[in-house]
């Protein structure tokens, strides 16, 4: 089959969750196995078997004992295993021989990720993306036996079949994609920048939906915009971002609505940095918006991790603290939620029914104009793009026309009058009239 990933559909696969017998953790590790084994599945890997491992040690050379190996070597043989997915970070010696011992494809969590968003990225940007991650991952991983590259039908991952061309021999032909795709994501990067710089001209604020993978983001998206993205309940179901101005209800306010990948525990660090310039628009947006799948068992978990991915992004404490959260999948708690209603100040919703949507345009509204000033502008008559401008950008109050003028009252972002002046120079500020 071509393409990346197509070949690995039916296969089937064993998923091990490894737990050290010491270690103290924050995430249940049946929840763990469950995610694991959604991220098989994801991509239609036919799960044959899924087993939590109790790790006295670890080895240097195999991470599993030898008991375990040759236990597992047993069930892979009788149950046709093709593929065995280890839940954690395996070294590249520990791959290799693992893969030996077994006889078959090995993947650890982040080489199962990474099949992942190769398998779901839809445009050029989140190919490359994906592509540098594969190939920075797999520099490192050339004493592997079973790696192939899809250098000759230019796809990615790890699950393609015979017939590929092997890049093992040649790392300087790594070295030189990495440097290609590079220069292409550089491209990327400053067309980002243009587009971000044009819309800081227009300017509506951004508003940037972040959260755990199936946290719900993109069915909230939809129900914002009226926009029909990809969303369903599958991990990692929207990789490439989509931006959609809309008007918020009840208001003249308008905003650019971010979707953006989701996040998952562990996620790879190279993934991280192969995707910046995706994940930019988090950095600069304007607000920030936390979706929780508040009915998951692992939700506060969940949002950790969300937590800790944000500061790896370079977000600062003083941003987190003023990020909105909002719990989703509100209408699967039933009488769960009550356990939760001593929290009065929390957004309940739930996107798919629209349940809490209202609250939320609301909070968004009030944090968006929470540092407004009241302005009083003289405009003249010849300059009717300024009064239009005061009306997509502030709060109109009042309007006082007068012979050769208007005297518009008009709450506004300081930041934003700054913009006005800068475009309407032939407009008076009455500065005495400004106020909190």
């Amino acid at each position: 089959m071509e393409g990346s990933g197509s070949s690995a559909i039916g296969e089937r696969a064993l998923v091990l969750h490894p737990v050290k017998a010491t270690e103290s953790f924050n995430r249940n590790p049946h929840a763990r196995l469950e995610e694991a084994v959604g991220l098989a599945e994801s991509i239609n890997l036919r799960v044959c078997g899924a087993e939590i491992i109790k790790l006295n040690r670890t080895r240097a050379s195999t991470l599993l004992g030898t008991g375990g190996i040759g236990g597992f070597a047993a069930q892979i043989c009788d149950k046709n295993i093709t593929i065995v997915i280890i839940d954690a970070a395996l070294t590249p010696i520990q791959q290799r021989n693992l893969e030996r011992r077994w006889n078959c494809k090995v993947i650890d969590r982040t080489g199962l990720i990474l099949e992942i968003f190769g398998n779901r990225a839809r445009t050029r940007e989140g190919s490359l993306q994906v592509e540098l991650a594969h190939l920075t991952y797999q520099r490192s991983r050339l004493v592997r036996s079973w790696t192939h590259l899809e250098r000759q039908r230019g796809g990615v991952g790890f699950l393609g079949g015979p017939g590929e061309t092997q890049i093992e021999s040649d790392r300087r032909q790594i070295n030189t994609r990495i440097g290609r795709i590079q220069k292409d994501l550089e491209r990327v990067k400053r067309t980002r920048n243009l587009h971000r710089k044009a819309r800081k001209r227009v300017p509506y604020p951004v508003v940037a939906l972040v959260g755990y993978t199936n946290a719900g983001k993109s069915t909230l998206f939809n129900r914002l915009s009226g926009a029909q993205v990809f969303s369903m309940d599958q991990l990692f179901a929207t990789l490439d971002p989509t931006m959609r101005a809309i008007e918020l209800t009840d208001s003249n306010q308008k905003i650019i609505l971010s979707d953006t990948v989701g996040f998952v525990s562990s996620l790879p660090t190279l993934l991280i940095a192969a995707f910046r310039a995706t994940l930019e628009e988090v950095l600069e947006a304007d607000l920030i918006v936390h979706v929780r799948d508040i009915s998951h068992p692992e939700s506060n978990a969940q949002k950790e991790d969300v937590i800790e991915v944000l500061r790896d992004l370079g977000i600062t404490e003083e941003r987190l603290c003023e990020i909105i959260e909002v719990r989703n999948k509100a209408d699967l708690l039933g009488s769960r939620r009550n356990d939760w209603e001593e929290e009065s100040d929390l957004l309940w919703l739930s996107a798919k029914t629209g349940e809490g949507i209202s609250a939320l345009e609301h909070e968004l509204l009030r944090r968006l104009n929470k540092n407004h000033k009241i302005y009083e502008v003289d405009i003249p008559h010849s300059a009717g793009a300024a009064l239009a401008w005061l009306h997509r950008h502030g709060n109109v109050i009042s309007l006082k026309g007068l012979d050769s003028s208007t005297i518009v009252e008009v709450g506004l972002a300081p930041d934003r009058l700054l913009q006005f002046i800068s475009h309407y120079s032939q407009c008076k500020l009455n500065n005495d009239h400004s106020r909190s």
